[in-house]
């Protein structure tokens, strides 16, 4: 019988090897290597979390912080390499939902879908 933490190994050993990965990490080095790139995806990066942090505990965002926001997804989202990085992560993302899925589908026989319990 197989050891689980062994599957769970050669599944990130898969997804290392990807192209979705792969392609991720290509798009993350060109961002990173330009450094007006790099400062502007961080400070994306830094908004996007403090705005998390601040919904986890039940803070208000206010008005202000939300048009902040807006403006630097626009701005990131304009600047090419890291448009392109925000697609990968997104395509990675995607692979990566699915794999959850797929192993998680034994509790979810077990005991039925979220969306089942509910009704």
């Amino acid at each position: 019988m197989p050891n689980i933490y062994d599957s769970a190994y050669e599944l990130e050993k898969a997804i290392r090897e990807s192209e979705e990965f792969k392609d991720l990490k290509t798009a993350y080095d060109a961002v990173m290597a330009d450094e007006s790139a790099k400062q502007m995806f961080d400070n994306f990066r830094e908004t996007q979390m403090t705005l998390q942090e601040k919904q986890m505990q039940g803070q208000e965002i206010t008005e202000e912080e939300v048009q902040k926001a807006q403006q630097v997804v626009e701005l990131v989202q304009q600047h090419g390499d890291i448009s392109k990085l925000m697609e990968q992560e997104q395509r990675l993302n995607t692979v990566i939902n699915d794999v959850s899925r797929i192993i998680t589908t034994p509790l979810e026989e077990l005991y039925g879908s979220p969306e089942e319990q509910t009704e």
